[in-house]
């Protein structure tokens, strides 16, 4: 049975919470026997994606919807594909899905022929419940700092190529998303022009993952919207680390004046941007068509004061457009303060993979 929990905020956008126990413990169950006999602040109400399990078959994630405590949904948001597994999980995922609205927790029975399937779901599942119970134990601590910043959730492969999501968030609302990678070249600059700014608009507008496939771009689309997902999850956990920090820093004043140092420290891996962040912090390593390209920030007082390439393109042409390109590049990031810098002419490829790999640092340090 769930505990009761409340949302962060009244987010709607914000869906999951890192899971704070194992799903198949019995310490688990009784942790959230004892804070159900406790009782809670608030019932949960909002929607909760499980952490994707591997089975001998594939992947299955499950995503519940919660009103006022009880399940009112559950849906997978991945399961087993092809040759025979589209039958059993056509067959055991709806059973599944009702099983659980039912019990209203992961205590279901196996559906017959889908043991692994049914296994995987279970455990899914049970890290949904785990996160709204989590959820129930940071509000009864005090009310979450509203989200502010930008996250970038993770590249997600498609048939067609990767995308990537990143979206802007003030005071728990989106107010942009844009893809930093989508599928390009031949008839996907096309499907990708027409689709993008309508998956773009309607995060915007619905504030959640829960957004339509567009028309002619299902593969994008769905890619589209798990990269969206992974970034609203970072968003969400920014916002249980902020509030987790609040709440220590709460417990006297001898503790607020030991962790005011390190509460900016941990605002540097919230990406909340609610702190001055310092330090140094090391973008992705981005893969372009001639090579990868990796930077890295110096932030003091939440400004870049340096910023420069530890990969780049070598060998051939590629050392002169490297040594072109990336010292203007360096010293345009410094200057703008954000990844929102011009391309260098002549050096596209090295530009764009510049300017995500920046931006990855800059989501480390919340700036």
């Amino acid at each position: 049975m769930l505990a009761t929990a409340a949302t962060v905020s009244g987010i709607v956008l914000l869906l999951t919470l890192k899971p704070g126990s194992d799903p198949d413990s019995q310490a688990t169950g009784a942790a959230q026997q004892g804070a159900a006999q406790a009782g809670a602040a608030a019932a949960a109400t909002g929607t909760y994606t499980g952490e994707a399990v591997d089975t001998q078959y594939g992947t299955v994630q499950v995503r519940v919807t919660l009103a006022a405590g009880k399940i009112t949904k559950a849906e997978t948001v991945q399961a087993p594909k092809g040759g025979q597994s589209d039958q059993i999980t056509a067959n055991a995922v709806p059973k599944l899905n009702q099983a659980a609205v039912t019990a209203n927790g992961s205590n279901i029975d196996t559906v017959s022929g889908a043991t692994y399937t049914t296994e995987g779901y279970k455990k899914s599942l049970q890290s949904a419940i785990d996160q709204a119970n989590a959820g129930a134990g940071a509000s009864q601590g005090g009310a979450a700092a509203p989200v502010t910043g930008v996250f970038t959730g993770d590249a997600t492969d498609t048939q067609y190529g990767a995308i990537q999501v990143r979206i802007t968030v003030k005071e728990n609302r989106i107010t942009k998303s844009e893809t930093v990678q989508q599928p390009k070249g031949g008839q996907s600059d096309k499907i990708t022009g027409d689709a993008v700014p309508k998956l773009n608009q309607d995060v915007v507008t619905k504030q959640s993952p829960d957004i339509d496939t567009v028309s002619g771009a299902t593969y994008t689309s769905e890619g589209y919207k798990k990269s969206l997902q992974s970034a609203i999850d970072k968003a969400n956990a920014s916002a249980g680390s902020a509030q987790e920090s609040g709440a220590q820093a709460s417990q006297s004043p001898e503790a607020g004046a030991e962790d005011a140092g390190s509460q900016d420290a941990g605002s540097q891996d919230s990406g909340s941007g609610s702190a001055q962040a310092s330090g140094t912090f090391t973008g992705d390593a981005v893969q372009t068509d001639y090579g990868p390209v990796q930077v890295r920030i110096t932030v003091a007082g939440g400004k870049i004061t340096k910023a420069e390439a530890v990969q780049q393109p070598k060998g051939g042409q590629s050392d002169q457009i490297s040594g072109n390109a990336v010292p203007k590049l360096n010293q345009a990031a410094v200057a703008a303060g954000s990844a929102d810098i011009d391309a260098v002419s002549g050096a596209t490829y090295t530009s764009g993979g510049y300017k995500e790999s920046l931006q990855s640092a800059l989501d480390q340090a919340g700036v």
